[in-house]
């Protein structure tokens, strides 16, 4: 005689993708890690993810391509979030065609160097497309 509950509703949803725009100010690597962690929490009550630490790298990951756009590709930029099949799809549009590029470690600069490094180890794929007003970095992640 079981009815449906709120949990077996949620299951049957899908959420939808999450498109947040910034203008590249330094503050907005944290509104992008808020943005993507309001998108988590929304995509867990539906589909919860198989392992607990996949919701960190996510973060980290959007943290690190926020950061890396703010500091390489100065001006606007765009995080979509999405559903994939067995992950999360991530976008990030920033305004500069040049692609990312793996930098040298050098702990004299504060630990910088490591972040494509990080993106490119937690994700299932990552692809560029370069277009004329910037390029897009495609990155999926397990969930």
């Amino acid at each position: 005689m079981g009815g449906e509950t709120d949990d077996d509703a949620l299951a049957g949803q899908e959420i939808a993708d999450r498109l947040v725009r910034f203008s590249g100010a330094h503050e907005d690597v944290s509104e992008a890690r808020l943005a993507a962690e309001a998108y988590l929490h929304d995509l867990a009550r539906v589909s919860p993810p198989a392992e607990p630490d996949r919701r960190d790298d996510i973060l980290l990951v959007v943290t690190e391509l926020a950061a890396n756009t703010v500091e390489y590709a100065p001006g606007p930029f765009e995080l979509r979030l999405s559903r994939a099949f067995d992950g999360v799809h991530v976008v990030l549009r920033d305004t500069s065609p040049e692609p990312p590029a793996p930098r040298a470690f050098d702990p004299r600069r504060g630990g910088r160097g490591v972040g494509w490094y990080l993106v490119q180890t937690l994700s299932h794929q990552v692809g560029v497309i370069t277009h004329e007003r910037g390029k897009d970095v495609h990155v999926f992640l397990p969930w």
